[in-house]
């Protein structure tokens, strides 16, 4: 198959193009400039992805396409109109894209969107595909506004859409709040989670990039939004404890009542981050499970250590 992927040279997009590549699939990698290159893969330069990218040259024989590219949620924004930023290449370049491919005659176009699309909110109870989508912040209302152009499209034109809504995505490259839990770690630096009795689900990006292959070729995948996660979740400081053990360091756990965390994230203006390091965030993942017969191929303990030896590798 003929797979156009935008977002090849980032990070879930650098373990997807060889994995596609290897099971027999011809990629091209939309890339923003004309000499950048991927391996395993062609490369078509687009230059920055909104509402008014040409997309012809690029979808060019496409029959599918993988969509990875997208202005990230990020902890300190800088945009004045943080929402309008997001839209303009979440929403709008999303719909420009599959405008385009289905003009293209692609039959099928896979993205990649978020939970955050879902729900920004850290809850007890599991996250599942009935549930109404309620975004709290800027980057999840332009994920979900994304999902719904798609499908907006694919019901004008009968191009088959298949969306993905993982949790948070780690492994060897991973970069934002993960990185920098896994710096902490190795410099030993005390972390007042000890108590933090949450249960959060993740996702290493080999087994995302094993469920956007199948999404692209499975004949029942078509219409549907999965969620998806690694098999268990895990506990802020079972995380702490399994990567520090890849790592080869004691972690640091102090024993700070989850009250007084929270007190103190609130009044320092930082409920949003209490919330990530300390709430519950699990998602069900039965449909893909029953609908496409998926489960990870890797679990979370393989995870861990392949992002720890990446990570220290890194560190040399």
């Amino acid at each position: 198959m003929k797979i156009l992927v935008t977002g090849a040279t980032g990070f879930v997009g650098r373990t997807l193009v060889p994995l596609l590549a290897e099971r027999g699939h011809e990629v091209r990698a939309a890339v923003r400039r004309p000499d950048a290159t991927v391996p395993g893969a062609a490369t078509a330069a687009v230059g920055e992805i909104g509402p008014d990218t040409d997309w012809a040259a690029a979808l060019r024989g496409a029959e599918a396409v993988v969509h990875l590219a997208a202005r990230v949620h990020v902890m300190r924004d800088r945009a004045k109109d943080p929402l309008a930023a997001f839209r303009q290449v979440n929403t709008e370049g999303t719909r420009r894209l599959a405008e385009a491919a289905a003009a293209a005659g692609v039959r099928r176009f896979v993205l990649v969107s978020s939970i955050k699309a879902v729900t920004d909110e850290s809850r007890p109870a599991p996250v599942a595909e009935r549930d109404t989508p309620r975004p709290g912040s800027p980057y999840g209302i332009s994920k979900l506004e994304a999902e719904q152009a798609l499908a907006a499209v694919g019901s004008r034109t009968g191009m088959e859409t298949v969306v993905l809504r993982p949790p948070l995505v780690y492994g060897p490259g991973v970069g934002g709040n993960f990185r920098t839990l896994m710096e902490l770690i190795r410099r030993r630096v005390p972390l007042p989670v000890g108590k933090v009795e949450n249960r959060r689900s993740l996702l290493f990006v080999e087994n995302l990039a094993d469920a956007i292959a199948l999404a692209l070729v499975h004949p029942d995948a078509a219409g549907h939004a999965f969620l998806l996660h690694d098999s268990f979740p895990m506990s802020t400081p079972d995380l702490v404890r399994g990567l520090a053990r890849e790592m080869g360091v004691k972690p640091r756990l102090i024993a700070v009542s989850p009250d007084l965390l929270r007190l103190g994230a609130r009044l320092a203006g930082k409920r949003a981050a209490y919330d990530r390091v300390a709430g519950s965030l699990v998602v069900e993942d039965h449909l893909i499970h029953r609908t496409l017969l998926w489960r990870p191929p890797r679990n979370t303990a393989y995870g861990l250590r392949a992002t720890a030896e990446w990570f220290k590798s890194c560190r040399g």
